[in-house]
Protein backbone atom coordinates (compact mmCIF):
# COMPACT_ATOMS: atom_id res chain seq x y z
CA UNK A 1 0.00 0.00 0.00
CA UNK A 2 1.42 3.38 -1.02
CA UNK A 3 2.00 6.36 1.20
CA UNK A 4 -0.99 8.59 1.85
CA UNK A 5 -1.00 12.11 0.51
CA UNK A 6 -1.08 15.15 2.74
CA UNK A 7 -4.36 17.03 2.68
CA UNK A 8 -4.34 20.44 1.02
CA UNK A 9 -5.78 22.60 3.77
CA UNK A 10 -6.23 26.37 3.68
CA UNK A 11 -8.20 27.97 6.52
CA UNK A 12 -11.26 30.12 5.93
CA UNK A 13 -10.33 33.60 4.82
CA UNK A 14 -7.21 32.52 2.94
CA UNK A 15 -3.60 32.07 3.96
CA UNK A 16 0.01 32.55 2.99
CA UNK A 17 1.48 29.33 1.57
CA UNK A 18 5.05 28.40 0.77
CA UNK A 19 5.23 26.03 -2.20
CA UNK A 20 8.27 23.94 -3.09
CA UNK A 21 8.61 21.59 -6.05
CA UNK A 22 11.61 19.53 -7.13
CA UNK A 23 12.58 18.05 -10.48
CA UNK A 24 12.73 14.29 -10.90
CA UNK A 25 15.90 12.86 -9.34
CA UNK A 26 17.01 16.41 -8.64
CA UNK A 27 18.04 16.81 -12.29
CA UNK A 28 19.10 20.23 -13.52
CA UNK A 29 16.12 20.69 -15.82
CA UNK A 30 15.51 24.25 -14.60
CA UNK A 31 19.06 25.40 -15.22
CA UNK A 32 18.89 29.14 -15.99
CA UNK A 33 19.00 30.41 -19.55
CA UNK A 34 17.32 33.37 -21.29
CA UNK A 35 14.85 31.02 -22.99
CA UNK A 36 14.00 29.11 -19.83
CA UNK A 37 13.65 32.32 -17.78
CA UNK A 38 11.16 33.69 -20.30
CA UNK A 39 9.23 30.42 -20.21
CA UNK A 40 9.05 30.28 -16.40
CA UNK A 41 7.87 33.87 -16.01
CA UNK A 42 5.50 33.54 -18.96
CA UNK A 43 3.81 30.48 -17.46
CA UNK A 44 3.73 32.05 -13.99
CA UNK A 45 2.17 35.24 -15.34
CA UNK A 46 -0.36 33.26 -17.39
CA UNK A 47 -1.36 31.18 -14.36
CA UNK A 48 -1.80 34.35 -12.34
CA UNK A 49 -4.04 35.79 -15.07
CA UNK A 50 -6.28 32.74 -14.95
CA UNK A 51 -6.43 32.28 -11.18
CA UNK A 52 -6.55 35.13 -8.63
CA UNK A 53 -3.52 34.06 -6.62
CA UNK A 54 -1.23 36.67 -5.07
CA UNK A 55 2.47 36.04 -5.72
CA UNK A 56 4.62 37.44 -2.92
CA UNK A 57 8.02 36.03 -3.87
CA UNK A 58 9.71 33.28 -5.88
CA UNK A 59 13.10 31.77 -6.65
CA UNK A 60 14.01 29.09 -9.22
CA UNK A 61 17.20 27.09 -8.91
CA UNK A 62 18.37 24.40 -11.32
CA UNK A 63 16.58 21.52 -9.63
CA UNK A 64 13.74 23.07 -7.60
CA UNK A 65 11.77 26.22 -7.01
CA UNK A 66 10.03 28.09 -4.20
CA UNK A 67 6.88 30.20 -4.40
CA UNK A 68 5.36 32.30 -1.63
CA UNK A 69 1.65 32.70 -2.42
CA UNK A 70 -1.47 34.07 -0.81
CA UNK A 71 -4.52 31.98 -1.73
CA UNK A 72 -8.18 32.14 -0.74
CA UNK A 73 -8.73 28.39 -0.43
CA UNK A 74 -7.26 24.98 -1.21
CA UNK A 75 -9.13 24.67 -4.51
CA UNK A 76 -7.64 27.92 -5.78
CA UNK A 77 -4.16 26.73 -4.84
CA UNK A 78 -4.71 23.36 -6.56
CA UNK A 79 -5.99 24.94 -9.79
CA UNK A 80 -3.17 27.46 -9.91
CA UNK A 81 -0.45 24.92 -9.23
CA UNK A 82 -1.94 22.33 -11.59
CA UNK A 83 -1.95 24.86 -14.41
CA UNK A 84 1.52 26.18 -13.58
CA UNK A 85 3.29 22.85 -13.10
CA UNK A 86 1.55 21.18 -16.02
CA UNK A 87 2.32 23.91 -18.54
CA UNK A 88 5.84 24.47 -17.26
CA UNK A 89 6.62 20.74 -17.52
CA UNK A 90 5.46 20.63 -21.15
CA UNK A 91 7.36 23.75 -22.15
CA UNK A 92 10.57 22.77 -20.36
CA UNK A 93 10.38 19.31 -21.95
CA UNK A 94 10.01 20.88 -25.38
CA UNK A 95 12.94 23.23 -24.74
CA UNK A 96 15.33 20.63 -23.31
CA UNK A 97 14.20 17.49 -25.13
CA UNK A 98 13.36 15.81 -21.82
CA UNK A 99 10.68 13.16 -22.44
CA UNK A 100 10.15 11.79 -18.93
CA UNK A 101 8.06 13.50 -16.27
CA UNK A 102 9.58 16.70 -14.94
CA UNK A 103 8.54 16.73 -11.28
CA UNK A 104 9.63 14.13 -8.76
CA UNK A 105 6.35 14.29 -6.81
CA UNK A 106 3.47 16.60 -6.00
CA UNK A 107 4.37 20.07 -4.90
CA UNK A 108 4.82 20.64 -1.18
CA UNK A 109 2.58 23.36 0.28
CA UNK A 110 3.27 24.63 3.80
CA UNK A 111 0.94 27.06 5.53
CA UNK A 112 2.60 30.14 6.98
CA UNK A 113 1.02 31.62 10.09
CA UNK A 114 -0.26 35.18 10.38
CA UNK A 115 2.62 36.06 12.70
CA UNK A 116 4.91 38.70 11.25
CA UNK A 117 8.04 36.81 12.30
CA UNK A 118 6.96 33.64 10.49
CA UNK A 119 6.07 35.47 7.28
CA UNK A 120 9.33 37.42 7.27
CA UNK A 121 11.30 34.21 7.86
CA UNK A 122 9.83 32.54 4.79
CA UNK A 123 10.24 35.61 2.59
CA UNK A 124 13.85 35.94 3.71
CA UNK A 125 14.57 32.27 3.06
CA UNK A 126 13.27 32.52 -0.50
CA UNK A 127 15.13 35.77 -1.19
CA UNK A 128 18.36 34.19 0.05
CA UNK A 129 18.25 31.37 -2.50
CA UNK A 130 21.30 31.39 -4.75
CA UNK A 131 23.35 33.39 -2.24
CA UNK A 132 23.09 31.15 0.81
CA UNK A 133 24.28 28.16 -1.27
CA UNK A 134 27.32 30.23 -2.35
CA UNK A 135 26.34 29.98 -6.00
CA UNK A 136 26.57 33.75 -6.48
CA UNK A 137 27.88 36.61 -4.38
CA UNK A 138 24.82 38.81 -4.91
CA UNK A 139 21.18 38.11 -5.65
CA UNK A 140 21.36 40.29 -8.75
CA UNK A 141 24.05 37.96 -10.15
CA UNK A 142 21.79 34.90 -10.15
CA UNK A 143 21.08 34.26 -13.87
CA UNK A 144 17.76 32.54 -13.22
CA UNK A 145 14.29 33.60 -12.15
CA UNK A 146 14.32 35.37 -8.79
CA UNK A 147 12.05 38.01 -7.25
CA UNK A 148 14.69 39.67 -5.08
CA UNK A 149 15.61 42.48 -7.47
CA UNK A 150 12.00 43.30 -8.33
CA UNK A 151 10.94 43.33 -4.69
CA UNK A 152 13.60 45.90 -3.83
CA UNK A 153 13.35 48.08 -6.94
CA UNK A 154 9.75 47.74 -8.09
CA UNK A 155 10.85 46.84 -11.63
CA UNK A 156 8.28 44.83 -13.65
CA UNK A 157 8.67 41.06 -13.89
CA UNK A 158 7.88 39.85 -17.40
CA UNK A 159 8.14 36.67 -19.44
CA UNK A 160 6.82 35.19 -22.69
CA UNK A 161 3.88 32.84 -23.10
CA UNK A 162 4.16 31.02 -26.42
CA UNK A 163 0.73 29.91 -27.62
CA UNK A 164 1.63 26.69 -29.41
CA UNK A 165 -1.98 25.82 -30.23
CA UNK A 166 -2.57 29.11 -32.01
CA UNK A 167 0.80 28.90 -33.75
CA UNK A 168 -0.08 25.45 -35.09
CA UNK A 169 -3.50 26.57 -36.29
CA UNK A 170 -1.97 29.52 -38.12
CA UNK A 171 0.58 27.24 -39.78
CA UNK A 172 -2.15 24.87 -40.95
CA UNK A 173 -3.98 27.82 -42.46
CA UNK A 174 -0.72 29.09 -43.94
CA UNK A 175 -1.03 32.38 -42.13
CA UNK A 176 1.77 34.45 -40.66
CA UNK A 177 1.19 35.45 -37.04
CA UNK A 178 1.00 39.11 -36.16
CA UNK A 179 3.63 40.50 -33.76
CA UNK A 180 2.71 39.47 -30.25
CA UNK A 181 -0.03 37.12 -31.44
CA UNK A 182 1.61 33.83 -30.48
CA UNK A 183 4.45 35.17 -28.32
CA UNK A 184 2.46 36.97 -25.66
CA UNK A 185 4.23 39.06 -23.04
CA UNK A 186 3.03 38.21 -19.54
CA UNK A 187 3.62 40.22 -16.38
CA UNK A 188 3.93 38.66 -12.94
CA UNK A 189 2.33 40.95 -10.38
CA UNK A 190 4.06 40.86 -7.00
CA UNK A 191 2.08 41.45 -3.82
CA UNK A 192 3.25 42.53 -0.38
CA UNK A 193 3.44 40.22 2.59
CA UNK A 194 0.02 40.03 4.25
CA UNK A 195 1.48 41.35 7.50
CA UNK A 196 2.78 44.43 5.65
CA UNK A 197 -0.26 45.17 3.51
CA UNK A 198 -0.70 48.51 5.28
CA UNK A 199 2.62 49.82 3.97
CA UNK A 200 2.94 51.90 0.82
CA UNK A 201 4.98 50.30 -2.00
CA UNK A 202 7.86 52.68 -1.34
CA UNK A 203 7.83 51.94 2.38
CA UNK A 204 7.74 48.21 1.64
CA UNK A 205 10.97 48.52 -0.30
CA UNK A 206 12.70 50.84 2.19
CA UNK A 207 15.86 49.49 3.70
CA UNK A 208 18.52 50.81 6.14
CA UNK A 209 21.23 52.89 4.51
CA UNK A 210 23.95 50.94 6.28
CA UNK A 211 25.64 48.16 4.36
CA UNK A 212 27.89 45.34 5.41
CA UNK A 213 30.86 44.12 3.41
CA UNK A 214 30.95 40.78 5.19
CA UNK A 215 31.99 37.86 3.02
CA UNK A 216 30.42 35.28 5.33
CA UNK A 217 27.15 34.25 3.70
CA UNK A 218 26.06 31.99 6.51
CA UNK A 219 24.65 28.66 5.36
CA UNK A 220 27.24 26.71 3.35
CA UNK A 221 25.24 23.58 2.78
CA UNK A 222 26.38 23.12 -0.79
CA UNK A 223 24.75 19.89 -1.85
CA UNK A 224 22.78 19.73 -5.03
CA UNK A 225 23.29 23.33 -6.04
CA UNK A 226 27.06 23.12 -5.68
CA UNK A 227 26.81 20.05 -7.91
CA UNK A 228 24.62 22.03 -10.29
CA UNK A 229 27.16 24.80 -10.51
CA UNK A 230 29.88 22.27 -11.27
CA UNK A 231 27.73 20.67 -13.96
CA UNK A 232 27.13 24.04 -15.56
CA UNK A 233 30.84 24.75 -15.63
CA UNK A 234 31.51 21.37 -17.22
CA UNK A 235 28.89 22.08 -19.87
CA UNK A 236 26.65 19.18 -18.89
CA UNK A 237 23.11 19.17 -20.24
CA UNK A 238 20.00 20.02 -18.26
CA UNK A 239 19.29 16.33 -17.70
CA UNK A 240 22.40 15.98 -15.56
CA UNK A 241 21.68 15.02 -11.98
CA UNK A 242 23.37 16.11 -8.76
CA UNK A 243 24.96 13.57 -6.48
CA UNK A 244 22.83 13.79 -3.35
CA UNK A 245 19.83 16.15 -3.56
CA UNK A 246 18.36 17.41 -0.32
CA UNK A 247 15.02 15.86 0.45
CA UNK A 248 13.25 18.79 2.11
CA UNK A 249 14.08 22.17 0.52
CA UNK A 250 11.02 23.71 2.13
CA UNK A 251 12.14 22.96 5.69
CA UNK A 252 12.33 25.79 8.20
CA UNK A 253 15.88 24.66 8.98
CA UNK A 254 18.37 27.24 7.81
CA UNK A 255 15.86 30.09 7.57
CA UNK A 256 17.20 33.52 8.33
CA UNK A 257 15.86 35.71 11.09
CA UNK A 258 15.79 39.35 9.99
CA UNK A 259 15.33 42.16 12.44
CA UNK A 260 11.85 42.18 13.94
CA UNK A 261 11.30 45.83 14.83
CA UNK A 262 7.57 46.45 15.12
CA UNK A 263 8.14 50.18 14.80
CA UNK A 264 10.07 49.81 11.58
CA UNK A 265 8.81 46.69 9.75
CA UNK A 266 9.63 48.21 6.37
CA UNK A 267 13.30 47.80 7.22
CA UNK A 268 13.14 44.00 7.30
CA UNK A 269 13.91 43.56 3.60
CA UNK A 270 16.89 45.78 4.14
CA UNK A 271 18.04 43.68 7.07
CA UNK A 272 18.58 40.85 4.61
CA UNK A 273 20.93 43.20 2.75
CA UNK A 274 22.80 43.78 6.01
CA UNK A 275 23.03 40.06 6.78
CA UNK A 276 24.64 39.30 3.44
CA UNK A 277 25.77 42.68 2.21
CA UNK A 278 24.90 41.17 -1.17
CA UNK A 279 21.47 42.32 -2.29
CA UNK A 280 21.26 45.02 -4.98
Amino acid sequence: MGMSRHLRFVPDGGALVEVTCRTIQGRLLLRPSPQLNDIVLGVLGRAQDRYPVEVVSFSFLSSHYHLLLWVRDARELALFMGYFNGNLARKVGHLTGWTDKLWSRRYQAILVSDEEAAQVDRLTYILANGVKENLVARVEEWPGVHSGHALLTGDPVEGIWYDRTLARNLRLRRKTPEPGQVEIRQTVVLSQLPCWKHLTPNAYRTHPSGRSDRSDRGDRRGGEDEEGRGAARRGEGPGAGPGDPARDPGSLTGALHPRRDAKNPQGALGSLRMVYGRLP
